[in-house]
């Protein structure tokens, strides 16, 4: 099944009204919400090697806990662009061709140094 963002947001819209959440899906809280949830997948992978990180997979358990986190990630940003108005495809599209022109092939290849600080 492919996920199609406009009923995913219709999904979470109607998921939240449902529940009277409107209330507290502020821009505000809603980022917030995000970064905590952020914040946990960070966790999982805090103190592991680069080694162990790659090979959560191996893990059912852990590799489990990964896949809820950033569906709980993901979940924030669509609740976030929707209450915003974002069209989250046209704004990630047009990052890309952005990132395309900061970080051309030809500079960038095997170069993990930001752009703007070399």
């Amino acid at each position: 099944m492919n996920m199609n963002l406009p009923d995913l947001q219709q999904r979470l819209r109607t998921f939240a009204q449902a529940r009277n959440w409107d209330q507290f899906h502020s821009p505000k809280n809603l980022s917030m919400a995000l970064a905590a949830e952020a914040a946990e997948l960070l966790e999982i992978f805090q103190w592991l090697t680069e080694e162990q990180s790659k090979d959560i997979t191996d893990s059912e358990k852990d590799l489990a806990q990964v896949k809820e986190e950033i569906a709980d990630v993901f979940i924030y940003l669509v609740r976030l662009a929707d209450k915003l108005d974002i069209d989250i495809e046209k704004e990630v599209l047009a990052k890309i061709d952005l990132n395309e022109k900061k970080y051309p092939v030809e500079l960038s290849r095997d170069n993990a140094t930001k752009y703007n600080r070399r």
